[in-house]
């Protein structure tokens, strides 16, 4: 049997090296992102690092996002808004007006070719 080349430590170690990115996880490795996805779904220890580096990421981002919207960053403060800020009423929605009759096609009522039968048999 053939000695695997990669192991659940080594994997991990290249998954936190990279900060969560695959591809430079794999690069570092020698390997495709492949065998790098295939570690994450055989290995729940290397399953549990990824999702930890994420998680670090996340909380990040997070933190300078809240750096920028103490700043005054307008955008940041819309974009906090209309994610975090929805169930306030911070949403933005289209309307759509139409005039006109509408046609109602039920399914049965369109051929393979998307033609309706107009009532025909």
């Amino acid at each position: 049997m053939a000695k695997k080349k990669y192991t659940a430590e080594g994997m991990i170690s290249a998954i936190v090296e990279a900060e969560g990115n695959l591809t430079q996880a794999a690069k570092s490795l020698g390997c495709s992102r492949t065998t790098v996805h295939k570690y994450i779904n055989d290995y729940a220890t290397v399953k549990q690092a990824y999702h930890d580096i994420n998680e670090q990421t996340l909380d990040f981002v997070e933190d300078q996002l809240m750096t920028q919207i103490k700043r005054g960053n307008i955008t940041a403060i819309i974009f906090f808004l209309k994610t975090k800020g929805k169930h306030r009423g911070y949403i933005e929605r289209q309307e759509l007006q139409h005039e006109g009759s509408l046609v109602v096609l039920n399914w049965d009522d369109v051929d393979k070719n998307g033609n309706g039968d107009n009532g025909k048999d």
